[in-house]
């Protein structure tokens, strides 16, 4: 989400588990995380569950981001108070109002989090703004191309979290069930995925792009999928969700497209190492 790819130099090595911590809390999915565990696990006789689980990760997150010393950022704060809130309706709200919060839980969070996103855009501030911020040189923050790249990404997880909610509502309206397998759980998951994945290819892609660089490959877009599509397959298999044929044929084109995606990257290395330097 920078505005290319330097970024804050460091005087010292910090160690691994740092490292590594530094990468979990820079990134917006840990702000979005708490949402994606409430959208995913709400259910019939989930409602309290769910809401107990996205609040403490709010809180741990929230927590762990003070610890380190990063700023603090809008959308955590926007975490705590929609599921607090979300708890003290589970607590006071009647057995009739949990069961109804039970079946459209996940689409109201999903809708709650496409309007912050969008205000966020409209107010010139797009939320992974202050993710952005913590691995980029402050030289960048106020730069066209730092800004350009935050606003395409944000109208990405946008548009995300607007397709998970017209999945939802799908699910539920149309089809009686939070818990379907397609629509409750699995497309609400590869749009998630596909949201990880875009925001990992697209600053050096447009960063690229915009100064004439040579444009990375657009593998990365891809990779994702084989693996999703086996995972699928054999989600599917396993629950009995889905037909035997349609499992397994899931699974032997997943792992084919997996086998084809490994020999291109290896033809793509070896013609990198040929080039001369």
């Amino acid at each position: 989400m920078s505005d290319g790819p330097t970024s804050q130099a460091e005087t010292n090595t910090p160690e691994p588990r740092s490292r590594l911590r530094s990468a979990v809390l820079d990134s917006p999915l840990t702000g979005i995380s708490p949402w994606i565990v409430m959208s995913l696990f709400s259910g019939p006789g989930r409602f309290e569950a769910s809401v107990l689980a996205a609040m403490a990760l709010s809180l741990v997150i929230f927590v762990l981001g003070r610890r380190r010393g990063s700023s603090v950022k809008l959308l955590e704060i926007f975490d705590l108070l929609f599921f607090v809130g979300f708890a003290v309706i589970g607590i006071l709200a009647s057995p009739a109002t949990i069961t109804w919060m039970e079946q459209w839980a996940g689409e109201i969070t999903n809708i709650a989090l496409t309007i912050y996103v969008l205000v966020t855009i409209a107010i010139r501030r797009p939320f992974t703004l202050g993710y952005a911020k913590e691995s980029t040189e402050p030289r960048l923050w106020d730069s066209p191309g730092f800004l350009r790249i935050n606003y395409q990404i944000s109208l990405m997880w946008g548009a995300v979290f607007g397709f998970q909610t017209m999945v939802g509502l799908y699910g539920d309206a149309i089809q009686h069930t939070s818990d379907n397998f397609w629509t409750g759980w699995t497309l609400q998951l590869l749009a998630t995925v596909f949201g990880v994945a875009f925001t990992e290819f697209w600053p050096e892609y447009a960063y690229s792009k915009a100064h004439g660089k040579p444009l990375p490959s657009k593998r990365p877009l891809l990779e994702w999928i084989p693996v999703s599509v086996v995972i699928t397959g054999v989600a599917g298999l396993l629950t009995e969700a889905i037909d035997s044929i349609l499992g397994i044929a899931l699974v032997v084109v997943g792992g084919i497209a997996e086998v084809a995606l490994i020999r291109i990257q290896s033809a793509e290395r070896a013609r990198g190492a040929s080039q001369p330097k």
